[in-house]
């Protein structure tokens, strides 16, 4: 019997060919919602935080706490959120990262991305609990062995928020040089409560969000999902 090839990855068509290895990690980089069981050895974590901090921060403060969570304790902690998300109480981010009203071009971006996410796995408009099932998979990590839960000290400033971003891609992109995909989560960030007496954090730790950490199951349909970019000409001006 022949051997059964396992899916490869869909590529992201890319308006230049990747020329070399950063290019391609950048290029092919994409929210994964859907990961195999297969265990993540703790030194390529640790591998992987160790390059991903060397992100640039204002005067090197280096705002970025992270709680990595495998076995029994990501277990827990997917129990407490997802009985959180499940339940009747209200939650909400201590900080705000979506605008209280969504204008053009960006309320179309969104409804683009969340429709044609559920038009592949076969939800539709009104189907409530099914949109609350695929949501909630973001509290099991997307079944991901590694998740991961950042926080920042509550006095720090927006500067420290963009620093964030940059140590977090990071993160993001180092993953897939050791095979790994990822998923980075807003979500988590509602179910702060929950979560700071799960982790027993300190009331001066914010968190930021989460991220799913692993090896993609490119056989779920949802991993086929790949989002648009602008063109250059539509966010770029070049002034000589």
């Amino acid at each position: 019997m022949d051997a059964v090839t396992p899916p490869s990855a869909p590529r992201i068509p890319l308006p230049v060919e990747p020329e070399n290895a950063v290019e391609e990690a950048v290029g092919q980089r994409r929210s994964v919602r859907a990961f195999l069981d297969t265990a993540v050895p703790r030194a390529t974590v640790e591998r992987i935080l160790q390059f991903a901090a060397r992100a640039p921060s204002g005067t090197n403060m280096q705002p970025w706490k992270v709680h990595v969570l495998t076995g029994a304790a990501r277990d827990r902690l997917c129990d407490v959120v997802t009985a959180a998300f499940d339940g009747d109480e209200t939650h909400a981010n201590e900080w705000a990262y979506y605008p209280k009203e969504f204008r053009e071009p960006y309320l179309s971006r969104r409804r683009k991305v969340g429709w044609d996410l559920y038009g592949l796995l076969g939800i539709a408009r009104g189907e409530a609990e099914r949109m609350h099932a695929q949501h909630g998979r973001n509290f099991r990590f997307f079944d991901a062995p590694v998740g991961m839960i950042f926080t920042v000290d509550r006095h720090l400033e927006i500067g420290s928020w963009l620093d964030y971003g940059m140590f977090l891609q990071n993160i993001m992109i180092l993953a897939r040089s050791h095979g790994l995909e990822t998923c980075p989560q807003a979500a988590f960030a509602a179910y702060h409560k929950v979560i700071r007496k799960e982790l027993d954090l300190d009331d001066e730790q914010v968190v930021v969000g989460g991220l799913s950490l692993g090896y993609a199951d490119w056989s779920a349909v949802e991993n086929t999902l790949i989002t648009e970019r602008v063109p250059l000409d539509g966010f770029v001006t070049f002034r000589e």
